[in-house]
């Protein structure tokens, strides 16, 4: 059952992913240009300066960042369910995770690698694994007791290598699996798994609006998106600053 009639769900899966693209864009423009290039330079930063309205700036557009995780592992659930060729989708997944990581550090680190912290991809890669595993053997006898033991693994492998949002971005994303079916208690339970992050529960509004239809095609934008706009960003950073 869905939360709203049919009539007030507006948006497509590609208008929900372009929603999660651009307030991403904004996200990683504070953390890579605002904060390296601007805040970090004039720290400490007082009051009544012009840092202090650029540190302003900065938290609006962290805020606003918070929206986009929530959406993109909502559509990895949704691509996991849908997909003709799941071992495809995972490699895609992995291999943009390595053209990525250099991008991603030099964007949001300063540096051309940082084996300290890795992209978000690695931590949705490790999710897609997950919810495959536990999709596979929910029919076993103590089905629900190897689920929880896969997710625990996939969170404790994420947390090990320090990827973007780490096991609580697992925690979602395995929250979204079990209640794919429950728009209400997915809500809920998304919701609950972000109290960390409770701006992230935003995500949950446009989410609502979803219709179920694709929209255009937006198969490869994201992927490719990602590490260009860090990459670009992060030449911006290291070049300009």
């Amino acid at each position: 059952m869905q939360l709203l009639p049919t009539k007030f769900r507006l948006f497509s899966g590609s208008s929900l992913k372009l929603l999660a693209i651009l307030t991403m864009a904004i996200d990683h423009l504070a953390g890579s240009i605002l904060y390296h290039g601007i805040l970090l330079p004039q720290a400490p930063i007082a009051r009544d300066t012009p840092a202090w309205t650029w540190y302003c700036i900065y938290k609006v557009m962290r805020f606003i960042g918070r929206i986009a995780f929530p959406i993109f592992c909502f559509f990895l659930v949704e691509g996991f369910l849908h997909t003709s060729n799941r071992k495809k989708y995972a490699l895609r997944l992995f291999l943009f995770a390595l053209i990525s990581e250099i991008p991603f550090d030099l964007a949001l680190s300063n540096t051309f690698m940082d084996s300290k912290h890795q992209n978000v991809f690695f931590t949705l890669f490790i999710g897609f694994l997950v919810i495959w595993i536990m999709d596979s053997v929910k029919e076993y006898s103590y089905g629900i007791y190897l689920q929880m033991i896969t997710a625990g693994l996939g969170g404790l492998l994420v947390w090990l290598m320090d990827t973007d949002y780490d096991y609580k971005g697992i925690i979602v994303i395995v929250i979204l699996y079990f209640f794919r079916y429950e728009p209400l208690l997915r809500t809920v339970a998304g919701c609950v798994s972000l109290l960390w992050e409770p701006a992230a529960c935003l995500a949950f509004i446009p989410l609502s609006l979803y219709n179920g239809k694709r929209g255009q095609s937006l198969k490869y934008f994201f992927y490719v998106f990602y590490p260009a706009h860090l990459l670009f960003y992060g030449l911006i950073l290291h070049y300009l600053f």
